[in-house]
């Protein structure tokens, strides 16, 4: 069951993107994710009671796993949701945060003592350029500088967690671990909705349906299995399973949302495959 553990995160992880843009188009990103990390904390604060493991922790595991949802709940998903509603175009947004694993491996030795092997970086390397097939350079004039700063901002942040989370992993159980990551996204929306942005929902039944799918399959699923990915395995080799999301989100609007897929989204997979694949096997 472990074994097939990084299929079911890519392909959960994958469908987030399906829903962030009812949830944008029917709110605005913060109060969205503060609502979203709310219920998601709610959820582990009960499973932790059912598994009698206990919340009560010391001041410097709490501070870690607040800090550590700040940068994966807050600062990452805030900067992507951001930068989207603001007119970011959403392949040059995924094509940035698709750098997160090529980051991680320069970062994972000085950071972490991980030995990168020529393997990882081949397979990197193929990954990042199957992700670009998928995701296309159509930049174009008019990006706005906001929002590129806000992705690599989420860039930095989905690195820098990752990183963080891989030195934390041995600390708490991972519904507690989950639970104060959850509390420290939602205080970090709730401070921006504060300080800079009226809040606004729209409860029909497209933001409920999108919503509930990101709390249960994307929050309660992907992300659990990420962190359970990031305690067993090297950072550098959990994260390379990203570069497969781009192809896997475009498989997916094909098959859901009757998108289109070309013959350069399906060489993009393959080359992606093949690049996870080398990175990943021992």
């Amino acid at each position: 069951m472990v074994k097939i553990f990084p299929l079911i995160f890519v392909l959960l992880w994958s469908s987030a993107f399906i829903t962030t843009k009812p949830i944008i188009d029917n709110s605005d990103p913060f109060t969205a994710l503060a609502f979203r990390f709310f219920f998601v904390g709610l959820g582990f604060l009960s499973f932790s009671i059912y598994l009698k493991q206990s919340i009560f922790i010391n001041k410097r595991y709490l501070t870690e796993s607040i800090l550590s949802g700040v940068l994966f709940h807050g600062l990452y998903l805030g900067g992507v949701f951001y930068s989207i509603s603001i007119g970011m175009p959403t392949s040059l947004a995924a094509l940035i945060v698709t750098l997160q694993p090529v980051l991680t491996n320069i970062l994972s030795g000085p950071f972490l003592n991980e030995k990168i092997t020529l393997k990882q970086w081949i397979g990197g390397l193929l990954g990042f350029v199957g992700a670009l097939l998928v995701l296309g350079i159509d930049i174009g004039s008019g990006i706005p500088l906001l929002g590129l700063v806000a992705t690599l901002i989420a860039l930095l942040s989905i690195t820098f967690s990752t990183i963080w989370q891989k030195k934390l992993s041995t600390n708490l159980p991972l519904s507690v671990n989950n639970f104060y990551q959850a509390i420290g996204g939602c205080l970090f929306h709730i401070l921006i909705i504060f300080f800079f942005i009226d809040p606004y929902i729209d409860f029909n039944k497209t933001f409920l349906l999108a919503m509930s799918h990101q709390i249960f399959l994307v929050s309660f699923g992907a992300f659990t299995i990420l962190m359970f990915l990031i305690k067993k395995n090297s950072a550098s080799k959990t994260v390379s399973v990203f570069f497969l999301i781009p192809a896997t989100s475009a498989l997916m609007a094909w098959f859901f949302l009757n998108e289109n897929l070309t013959n350069l989204d399906i060489i993009g997979f393959m080359i992606t495959s093949i690049g996870v694949y080398i990175a990943t096997r021992n």
